[in-house]
């Protein structure tokens, strides 16, 4: 019975959002096949979305950013952690080590720690990284000229990452140069679901009126502006975030008894980040973007533009959104027309072929 040691950093539910759709496949591929996740994004993420047998130790993996809510990164507190983690490192590699042999995997899959890697490849198991980006290319954004700490901290990512046996590197990526064998397959994302009527007949409780779903990536929003938000009639808004009595066209996801993915397919338009998951699966539903975004983020330029060419997309500023004025934004990307190129294939079967050859499968 084979088993895959996974890693996801937990910085936010992206890395996750990319890895398990490949480890679904690989599922139906291979019955027999097991998971044990080695991070810090929680049960409730997996329980609707991977469907083969797995467990999850709540472990660390490092990388990520500290966030100041979904829009804003406070860059002297992720540096601090990133210092912090890589304090006794030859520890903190040794005990993953440890833990990993003790779950006997055939294969360390990561997205995209560095520790795995390390540690996986020391330990003599097969060490594949699934990613879109690596953490050193995104600190490099925030270096501070001429401070010693902060390359040190690069250069330590980038020794562990150079112990990748192969890389699986999706498309929109960030160049990943750090590594040696790379594989480049196509984007990774949620297979899409036919839209439930039902459901959407259950969330939309004004008929005809567009339903506009809220969603930052995983990351908690403090306050949104509630009373701006009430007087656009013309929308239904979906927020991930608790709403009080009375809020009129305002509902929260806690009160919809269906999964994120079943209510993705029935929004009408979105407003988020450019974050990865988000940005494929609204291109592959062609479904409408207005994005917010954050300009410290290393692969966002790369998601903006897959967005405006694959998809439909309509910026709006930072300012606008925190004072709620969505109404331009929301009626401009509604107008937009479909883009005239085909969206680019799947690379969930890539992916998955990549890593059956490494189990013995096909």
């Amino acid at each position: 019975m084979p088993v895959i040691w996974c890693a996801i950093s937990g910085h936010g539910y992206g890395h996750a959002a990319q890895t398990v759709p490949v480890l679904n496949e690989l599922g139906r591929r291979i019955p027999s096949l097991t998971v044990v996740l080695g991070t810090t994004v929680p049960d409730s993420f997996f329980k609707s979305r991977l469907t083969i047998p797995w467990k999850r130790m709540s472990l660390d993996q490092g990388g990520g950013c500290v966030q100041q809510g979904p829009l804003s990164i406070n860059i002297p507190a992720t540096w601090s952690a990133y210092q912090k983690f890589h304090d006794n490192w030859e520890e903190r590699v040794t005990r993953e080590m440890v833990v990993m042999r003790s779950c006997t995997p055939d294969l360390i899959l990561s997205n995209i720690s560095y520790l795995a890697l390390e540690a996986g490849s020391k330990a003599r198991i097969p060490s594949i990284a699934l990613a879109s980006l690596t953490w050193d290319e995104v600190l490099e954004l925030y270096v501070e000229r001429e401070n010693l700490e902060h390359r040190a901290t690069i250069n330590r990512i980038r020794e562990s990452y150079q112990f990748a046996s192969h890389v699986i590197r999706m498309l929109p990526s960030l160049g990943m140069d750090v590594f040696g064998e790379v594989t480049d397959v196509g984007p990774i994302g949620q297979p899409p679901l036919a839209p439930s009527v039902t459901l959407r007949e259950k969330i939309q409780w004004k008929p005809q009126v567009p339903v506009v779903l809220v969603a930052l990536g995983g990351v908690p929003v403090d306050a949104l502006p509630v009373e701006a938000m009430q007087t656009m009639t013309n929308y239904q808004f979906l927020v991930d975030s608790p709403v009080s009595e009375g809020s009129g066209h305002i509902c929260s996801l806690a009160e919809i008894p269906a999964r994120f993915d079943e209510i993705f397919a029935v929004a009408d338009c979105v407003i988020t980040k450019p974050g990865y998951a988000t940005i494929i699966e609204a291109v592959v539903y062609q479904k409408p973007v207005v994005y917010v975004r954050r300009f410290d983020f290393a692969d966002e330029d790369g998601l903006v533009k897959y967005l405006h060419r694959y998809g439909r997309g309509y910026e709006m500023g930072r300012k606008d959104f925190v004072a709620g004025d969505w109404q331009l934004a929301l009626d401009g990307v509604s107008q937009l027309p479909h883009p005239a190129v085909d969206v680019p294939i799947s690379g969930v079967e890539q992916a998955a072929d990549i890593l059956a050859g490494y189990l013995g499968a096909s």
